[in-house]
């Protein structure tokens, strides 16, 4: 009797550290994937839609003053991030200042889900390894100071309508929160993020 106690305690341990080290394994797995960032054009080549690297995402603070950002970069799989692009801000009165940024750091990413439609062309990656989903970087700009990029893609899918298309950015003590959706026929405020080979 007391063999067989034995046993079942020995049983019940190795399932415990088998569970633990599967526990562990699951973030390195999720971690090892690397995806690259965009802020895309979308516009008609050769008569078809085709999405290119290039494009200018644009999100107003409180008092309507505008932040232009255009960029790409990539992060995960245990790398630090790397990417920046262009600013520029433009106030209410017509006062312009730019500049370039450079992503430090990954705050948070969340993929979703969503694709891209049949018959779109998508010159950055796979169509296929296109995906939907949220990522806050830190960034520091060039004059100094440093703030955030969120970076939005709700591809248009199967996304869900609580995800939203485009960027915002904080910049030292501005907050340019709201964003500014894309509208059909115009090439601007479009994201999309790719799994990297």
């Amino acid at each position: 009797m007391q063999s067989n106690a034995r046993y079942f305690k020995l049983f019940a341990r190795l399932l415990t550290t088998l569970f633990c080290v599967a526990l562990m394994a699951a973030p390195v797995t999720a971690a090892a994937t690397t995806y690259r960032w965009d802020i895309t054009n979308l516009a008609p080549h050769n008569g078809v839609p085709t999405i290119s690297a290039g494009g200018s995402d644009y999100a107003l603070a409180a008092d309507l003053t505008s932040i232009q950002i255009s960029g790409h970069g990539t992060f995960g799989d245990g790398m630090a991030p790397t990417g920046g692009g262009t600013w520029i801000i433009t106030g209410p009165s017509g006062f312009t200042t730019s500049g370039t940024f450079t992503v430090i750091d990954l705050v948070q990413f969340t993929p979703a889900k969503g694709s891209l439609p049949p018959g779109l062309v998508d010159t950055i990656g796979d169509s296929t390894d296109a995906r939907s989903g949220l990522a806050v970087l830190r960034i520091s700009y060039s004059d100094g100071t440093s703030g955030t990029l969120t970076i939005s893609c709700h591809l248009p899918v199967k996304s869900s309508g609580k995800l939203f298309e485009g960027i915002t950015a904080t910049k030292s003590f501005v907050d340019f929160w709201d964003r500014v959706p894309p509208v059909p026929g115009v090439n601007a405020n479009r994201t999309i993020f790719h799994v990297m080979p």
